[in-house]
């Protein structure tokens, strides 16, 4: 329970909070809910890691995270006037994969209705199918052995019969059905030191999600069928990426290259703490030097930002099923407020060697774009504040009402994570 709580501070379901555990930054946002798959921001909180805390999106010190959640958690309720204990969490990492599975299913008799016993069936054959697939993949991937990996997150992206895109199976009639699960995975090391946190913390945990699959649900959804972007997580560790084709999440990776790789190189290149560098940069994107240290500065990051543009790259080239990548660039994330990012992705050619039609519009997630979560506080305004609404949003989900097949697939990926 948290400090407030024990003053009689208001708890109870209509109440949330998102904690976004980065490695530069924990961040979170309490929020009300409102309405049905609505909320509103009433409290934020922000409190800086420790180097030695995070590495890569990766916990190495739970208990000095834990500090840092409480203090963040503390100016968030002390702002709300409110301790929710129902929570959503985020992971992130370079060994956190997702993937949209898609899996076809023949009928036996195309003309009977489909019923809920045949959609149990459908949805349990894809699931295994594809849990495995995956899993495998990962492994192979990080090294891992597969029983070491677990199932982070499913979702349904995509439900078709006989071509056809429908939401709810149930009634319809049809020879082909083709189901698309997004899984996502991550090792047991990591899912487990978030759950500590939650448990040190007092938190009835309503999920771990993958935060650049939340991030691509969180925009575009009155045009979720047609709404395809390419989403860029830029944080202090890591840069997430998901790839969302047709209002579907094709799937998420991450390399581990972030600000604070930016901040180190200021350190070493000007022979100051990291503190101290970490001020410059944030003057530089601010556009608060001088022109002479301006330039100093943007040569110091040169050779940096081709290796991050060549991650990037390399990231996308991984999004091998893909035919054509969608010609839209979303950006996200206190590492994206670099201006050397935005002007090497719009200027260099590297988009000429992967799937695109054309070259990439580049543009910032602004807090508005965020669906379904209102900030009432208004001091919501960075980049960086885009992935605890994210999961806001999500969370959202899943304290709202559950569609029959997200219901049944639910079911069924508990039975695969035992």
């Amino acid at each position: 329970m948290s400090f407030f709580g024990l003053f009689g501070k208001k708890t109870g379901g209509e109440y949330a909070l998102s904690l976004d555990i980065g490695t530069e930054f924990v961040k979170t946002i309490i929020f009300k809910i409102t309405a049905p798959s609505e909320g509103e921001v009433l409290g934020i909180g922000r409190q800086r890691q420790r180097l030695g805390d995070m590495q890569g999106g990766a916990v190495m010190d739970i208990a000095g995270v834990i500090n840092n959640c409480k203090v963040a958690m503390g100016q968030a309720e002390e702002m709300a006037g409110v301790s929710p204990e129902q929570t959503i969490i985020g992971i992130a990492g370079e060994l956190v994969k997702g993937a949209t599975t898609n899996v076809h299913y023949t009928r036996r008799d195309p003309a009977k209705n489909i019923e809920m016993k045949e959609l149990k069936k459908i949805i349990a054959k894809v699931q295994e199918k594809s849990f495995e697939k995956a899993r495998e993949i990962l492994a192979w991937e990080t090294g891992y052995q597969e029983i070491d990996v677990k199932l982070v997150n499913s979702a349904v992206v995509d439900v078709r019969i006989d071509g056809y895109k429908v939401t709810n199976p149930l009634g319809f009639q049809g020879k082909e059905v083709s189901v698309g699960i997004f899984n996502s995975f991550a090792p047991i090391i990591h899912l487990g030191a978030l759950t500590t946190i939650a448990e040190n913390l007092d938190l009835d945990l309503l999920s771990i999600a993958v935060e650049p699959y939340a991030v691509a649900r969180c925009v575009g959804l009155e045009d979720a069928s047609e709404f395809s972007a390419i989403f860029m997580d830029i944080g202090g560790g890591t840069t997430d990426i998901a790839v969302v084709r047709n209002g579907g999440v094709e799937g998420t990776k991450m390399f581990a290259l972030g600000g604070r790789s930016f901040t180190k190189r200021l350190a070493s290149e000007f022979d100051v703490s990291f503190a101290q560098a970490e001020e410059i940069k944030l003057n530089y994107s601010s556009e608060g030097l001088d022109e002479q240290s301006k330039k100093r500065v943007k040569d110091a990051f040169s050779n940096d930002i081709s290796v991050w543009l060549s991650g990037v790259e390399l990231t996308l080239s991984e999004f091998s099923d893909i035919e054509l990548l969608p010609s839209r660039i979303l950006l996200c994330g206190g590492g994206s407020k670099l201006p050397d990012i935005v002007e090497s992705l719009e200027s260099d050619d590297w988009y000429k060697r992967l799937p695109f039609a054309k070259r990439p519009a580049i543009s910032y997630i602004k807090i508005a774009d965020v669906e379904n979560i209102i900030d009432k506080t208004g001091q919501l305004s960075s980049p960086q504040d885009i992935t605890p609404m994210a999961l806001g949003n999500l969370a959202l989900d899943l304290m709202g009402e559950e569609g029959v097949v997200e219901g049944i697939l639910r079911r069924v990926s508990r039975a695969v994570r035992t």
